[in-house]
C-alpha cells in the first residue's frame, strides 16, 4: 500500500512591515503617485476580490472556467506532450489551489509545487488536497514571483508544467511580463506553460467588470487606503476619495486609480502628501492581449509550440507552449 504524505512547506520570501511601509510611502511620494495591487489584499480585500468574481460583470473567472471544460483535455494532452508523463506540476499564485487541483486527473503530476507569497495562504489548502490525492508528493514555497522566479534548488527535478491561470499576467507590463515568462521557461525545465490570458475585446464589456454596478470594485479599490493607513499610520479618509476604471486603448490595458474628490493633505509619520482635487492614485495595470500578440511574446520568451484555446465568445485564451531546452 502507498504511503500517505504530508506537504512540505519552504518560506523563501520574508514579509517585512518595514519594508512595505517603505514601498508604499514611496509609490505616494512619486511625481505621479502610484501604489502597487499588491496592497489591495489584505483581509478585507481578498474577500472583496472573491466577491468581485462572483459578479455578473467579472467574465474572467466564468471565462476561463468554460474554457477548461471546453478544452481541459486537449490543452493536458498538449502539455503532456510537451513535459512527458508524470511530470513537476507548479503552480504560480495558487491561492486555494483549486484550480490546479481540477488538472490533477489529466496531468497525473508526481509531485505538485504551490507558490505563493506567503506559505500560510498554502497551508490549509495543501493539507486538504493531500488528503485527496495522498501519493503525491506536494511542496508549498512562499515566494513573491513579481520580482523574480526562482525556485529552491531540487523542487523540480525534471520536465514541469507551470501552470498560470487567472489572467494575473496582464498585471505585469510587457517587458515585465516577458521577464517573468522567460523565468517560467527556465523554471519548466523543458516542460510546458499554461496560462491564462485576458483577451481584447468591447471597451463597455472591459469598463464594467472594474467598474460593477454594486460598486463592489469601487470598495476594494478603496480598501487599499485603509490597509495604507494601518501599514503607515495615515490619515487617508476614504470619503474623499472615487474609485475610477477605464481603458486605455493605446496601451491596451485597463487602468484603475483613486482620484481626490478635494484638495487634501494625507499625512504618516515622517512624511505628508498634498492631493489636488482631481489628482489620482494609480493602483492596478490590467493589460488585454490579442492572442497572436501573446504568442509573439511566448516565442519571445523561448518558448515553441504555442497554442491555444478560447471561449466561445473569444474573451478570454488558455495558452500551452513548450519549454524548449
Amino acid at each position: 500500500m502507498d504511503s500517505i504524505r504530508t506537504p512540505r512547506f519552504l518560506q523563501q520570501h520574508r514579509i517585512d512591515g518595514t519594508d512595505l511601509a517603505r514601498e508604499a510611502a514611496a509609490g505616494l511620494l512619486a511625481p505621479a503617485a502610484r501604489v502597487s495591487p499588491k496592497f489591495f489584499y489584505d483581509a478585507l480585500g481578498s474577500r472583496l476580490f472573491d466577491a468581485i468574481t462572483e459578479l455578473d460583470e467579472y467574465y474572467p473567472t466564468r471565462s476561463e472556467a468554460a474554457v477548461f471544460g471546453a478544452h481541459g483535455a486537449a490543452i493536458a494532452g498538449a502539455a503532456l506532450a510537451a513535459s512527458g508523463p508524470a511530470p513537476v506540476l507548479v503552480d504560480l499564485g495558487a491561492g486555494n489551489c483549486e484550480k490546479a487541483a481540477r488538472l490533477f486527473a489529466a496531468l497525473a503530476p508526481r509531485r505538485y509545487v504551490a507558490v505563493d507569497i506567503s506559505v500560510d495562504f498554502l497551508r490549509q489548502s495543501l493539507q486538504c488536497l493531500q488528503r485527496e490525492h495522498p501519493t503525491v508528493e506536494m511542496v508549498g514555497i512562499g515566494l513573491d514571483f513579481s520580482a523574480r522566479l526562482e525556485l529552491p534548488a531540487g523542487v523540480v527535478d525534471g520536465p514541469a508544467v507551470v501552470f498560470y491561470p487567472g489572467s494575473s499576467i496582464g498585471n505585469f507590463a510587457p517587458d515585465d511580463a516577458l521577464r517573468l515568462l522567460r523565468d517560467a521557461r527556465r523554471a519548466a525545465r523543458g516542460g510546458a506553460l499554461v496560462i491564462g490570458v485576458d483577451l481584447v475585446k468591447p471597451v463597455a464589456v472591459l469598463e464594467a467588470a472594474y467598474d460593477d454596478r454594486l460598486g463592489v470594485t469601487a470598495a476594494f479599490n478603496l480598501n487599499l487606503l485603509r490597509h495604507l493607513n494601518r501599514l503607515l499610520g495615515a490619515d487617508f479618509d476614504v470619503r474623499l476619495w472615487r474609485h475610477l476604471a477605464f481603458f486605455d486603448a493605446a496601451a491596451s490595458r485597463i487602468e484603475m486609480h483613486l482620484e481626490a474628490r478635494t484638495a487634501q493633505t494625507v499625512r504618516w509619520p515622517g512624511a505628508e502628501r498634498t492631493f489636488a482635487a482631481g489628482e489620482r492614485i494609480h493602483t492596478e495595470n490590467s493589460y488585454k492581449w490579442a492572442p497572436t500578440d501573446f504568442a509573439t511574446m511566448l516565442r519571445d520568451a523561448g518558448f515553441a509550440d504555442v497554442r491555444h484555446w478560447s471561449d466561445a465568445r473569444g474573451w478570454f485564451a488558455v495558452f500551452v507552449a513548450a519549454a524548449a531546452d
